[in-house]
Formats: C-alpha cells, structure tokens, sequence
C-alpha cells in the first residue's frame, strides 16, 4: 500500500471503511461464483447476517472472521495483526536490569602490600617514621 492510499484510508469515517470491507467481501463473494445463502452455510451465519456485512451493516468480528474464513481469506486477518518483533515483556525485564543500582563488589585477587594512592595521586604515608616522630 503506497502513502496516498494510506492516507486516504485513514481519512475514511468508521461507516466509510465498514462498506469498503462489505462491498469488498462481496466482491471476494461474487467472483467465487457463490450465492450469499452458500456462504452464510459456509460461515455458520444466516442470509441476513451476511448481507448485513457485505452491506457495511452491524456485524461483529466473529461475523467478519467467520465469513472472511468461508471465503477461503483467513490471510486477510493476518494482515490485521501487528507483528511483534520484540516481547514487550523482554523489554520490560531488560529495563528493569540495567535500572537496577549495581552494589560495589571487593576487588578479587591478592591484596596488594603497596600502599594506597591519595586522590592527588601520592602514595600514602603508612606510618610516621621515628625521625619524623622525633621532629
């Protein structure tokens, strides 16, 4: 579907888009070479229902599903279903993971005898010598 029709089917009112699926499926209907009595015994539905649809008339989505399956198209309900690509639920979890706080760990390995570095850098004084006690 180009960008115009798209545009022009979402600019369709609700009654609009209902007769285009109706006259559609009677289209579908008619060049299957099938009577609407068929159909309806096919579907599982009466006479009345499937005129009611094709005419854009108050059907349901079990009405709709029942026939478009009748017709031989179950694809059609296929195209009305979005793909998911990604678990919204996966997506969550991952979300949840990296926001939870990460708790600081020990370094692992040897202690090392070398004393610690200050922020500016400098090794740090472990303890005073007996010449810088006796100053």
């Amino acid at each position: 579907m180009e960008l115009s029709e798209f545009s022009s089917e979402l600019a369709l009112t609700s009654e609009e888009s209902e007769e285009r699926l109706g006259a559609g499926i009677r289209s579908l209907r008619l060049s299957q070479n099938l009577d609407q009595a068929t159909v309806a015994a096919r579907a599982g539905v009466s006479v009345r229902t499937v005129k009611n649809l094709e005419a854009g008339r108050g059907s349901s989505v079990s009405t709709l599903v029942r026939v478009v399956r009748a017709l031989g198209r179950a694809d059609w309900l296929g195209e009305l279903q979005p793909e998911v690509a990604v678990s919204p639920l996966r997506m969550l979890a991952q979300e949840r993971r990296s926001a939870a706080p990460q708790r600081a760990s020990k370094p692992r390995g040897r202690a090392s005898a070398a004393p610690a570095a200050d922020a500016a850098g400098t090794a740090a004084d472990p303890a005073p010598t007996r010449a810088a006690v006796a100053e």
